[in-house]
C-alpha cells in the first residue's frame, strides 16, 4: 500500500510535512515516519498488546494509530504544538468511528515533552528527532525516574537517529543498543535511514520478545 492507501484504511490525515514558524527553536518540524518504514520496523520488532508506547513529538498521530490498529497496544502521543494536537484529536475521532473497538487505548497529551511525567506502565518510547539534545536528555531523565518508581524493561526506538542522541545514550546512560533495522533500498544511499533500538533491563525484555 502507498501512503494514501494507509491513510484511507485508518481514516486519518497525517501526510503533509509542516514546519514550526515560531520561537520553539528546540523543536523540529513535523514529519511523519513513512508507513513503509514502519512496516520494516515491525517485521523485526513486533509490538505486543501489553505494551504501552509513547511517541514524543507525535504530530498528527500516525504512529499511534498504526500501532494501535496493527498490534492493539496502548499508545500515547505527546505534542506541544496546539494545531497538531487538535489534528491528532480529529484523527482520533475519525479512526475510532470506523475501526473496531480494541483493548489498547489511544490518548494524546498537549504538553512539552520534558514536562511530561512518564506513566509507570510505559514499555517503549519512540523518537523521530523531535527536539534538541537538551530536551532529549530531560525526557530520558523522566523515563529513568519512572523506572526507579516501577522497575521494568524500557526500550527507546530512534528513527533517523541523531548522533547526539546516540552518544548521550551510550556514554551517559544505562541504555544499550540491542537492534538496528536498516531500511531496504534506502540505507545504502543514506545511512540515517534506519531505526536504532536501545534497551534497559536487557534480560527481562528479551524474555518478553521471544
Amino acid at each position: 500500500m502507498n501512503e494514501q492507501d494507509y491513510e484511507a484504511r485508518l481514516h486519518i490525515k497525517t501526510i503533509e510535512v509542516q514546519h514550526l514558524y515560531n520561537a520553539f527553536s528546540h523543536y523540529n518540524r513535523y514529519e511523519p515516519t513513512p508507513y513503509a518504514a514502519l512496516e520494516e520496523l515491525c517485521a523485526v520488532y513486533p509490538f505486543d498488546p501489553t505494551d504501552t508506547v509513547i511517541d514524543f513529538g507525535c504530530g498528527k498521530g500516525r504512529l499511534n494509530f498504526y500501532l494501535h490498529d496493527r498490534f492493539d497496544c496502548s499508545v500515547i502521543g505527546i505534542e506541544m504544538n496546539g494545531q497538531f494536537y487538535e489534528d491528532a484529536l480529529a484523527n482520533q475521532i475519525a479512526y475510532t468511528k470506523k475501526m473496531k473497538k480494541r483493548r489498547g487505548s489511544i490518548r494524546f497529551e498537549h504538553t512539552y515533552a520534558e514536562a511530561y511525567s512518564i506513566p509507570d506502565d510505559v514499555t517503549t518510547c519512540y523518537f523521530f528527532n523531535p527536539f534538541s539534545i537538551q530536551i532529549f536528555m530531560k525526557v530520558v531523565d523522566q523515563i529513568l525516574m519512572s523506572v526507579e518508581r516501577h522497575p521494568r524493561a524500557v526500550d527507546l526506538i530512534l528513527y533517523y537517529p541523531a548522533d547526539e542522541y546516540r552518544y548521550y545514550l551510550e556514554h551517559q546512560t544505562v541504555f544499550e543498543q540491542v537492534e538496528e533495522v536498516r531500511l531496504k533500498e534506502l540505507f545504502e544511499k543514506n545511512h540515517d535511514e534506519r531505526f536504532v533500538i536501545y534497551r534497559m533491563d536487557l534480560s527481562r525484555k528479551v524474555a518478553k520478545r521471544v
